[in-house]
């Protein structure tokens, strides 16, 4: 996969102004908490918002102090590590991952815990606290993307469990070089029907 050019399209009957989450699971520990990777807001009935799902991916680190490292370009494959330099602690290449389909960092630094960020397409896709000295993070990803609708929900966080729990639609992208994704449903009163999003306009990869 390279890059996938999706362009969002609402043509819903709804009339309150939700927001639209899209995420990934970290396949490496799917049960753990997702980061809303795009929020898309304000977007009207008619409206279109496009934008794209790549494989370009770049990792950071934040250390016990609140230092966050420059972001490096990533591939699946690769690891990294935290060290202490003569600089201070810094976030460097290491070699191959263990896993092919992953993407490592891992806290080589003597005291203090870090955590690990990958991005994917410049926006925060997962992460992982805490990192005790000694200990790695792990990503991996497939083709799939979630998308909801949802309230107060901010880019680049945790979703809400809850949250998770009620966003449902699971869309793989795999072989797509571009798609709409329209939504529809909503509304209110006795007519009104639950949110659903297909793929529409698909062209192959």
């Amino acid at each position: 996969m390279s890059v996938v050019q999706l362009n969002f399209i609402n043509k819903s009957n709804e009339t309150k102004n939700n927001e639209i989450v899209i995420f990934q699971k970290n396949e490496s520990s799917p049960n753990g908490p997702a980061v809303a990777w795009r929020v898309i807001q304000n977007c009207g009935i008619g409206d279109h918002h496009p934008f794209t799902f790549s494989s370009v991916f770049s990792v950071s680190a934040v250390d016990s102090y609140g230092n966050y490292t420059p972001r490096l370009s990533a591939s699946m494959g690769q690891a990294f590590e935290m060290i202490l330099a003569r600089s201070g602690d810094v976030l460097k290449y290491k070699g191959a991952a263990s896993n092919s389909n992953e993407v490592e960092l891992e806290n080589n630094l003597s005291t203090g815990a870090v955590s690990a960020e990958i991005y994917r397409d410049g926006k925060l896709c997962a992460s992982q606290r805490n990192l005790a000295p000694s200990s790695k993070a792990a990503f991996q990803f497939n083709s799939n993307i979630y998308i909801g609708a949802a309230a107060q929900i901010v880019e680049g966080q945790t979703i809400d469990a809850a949250v998770m729990s009620q966003i449902n639609t699971e869309i793989d992208l795999f072989g797509i070089a571009s798609a709409d994704i329209v939504m529809t449903g909503g509304g209110v009163g006795p007519n009104a029907t639950p949110f659903t999003f297909t793929l529409e306009n698909i062209v192959s990869a």
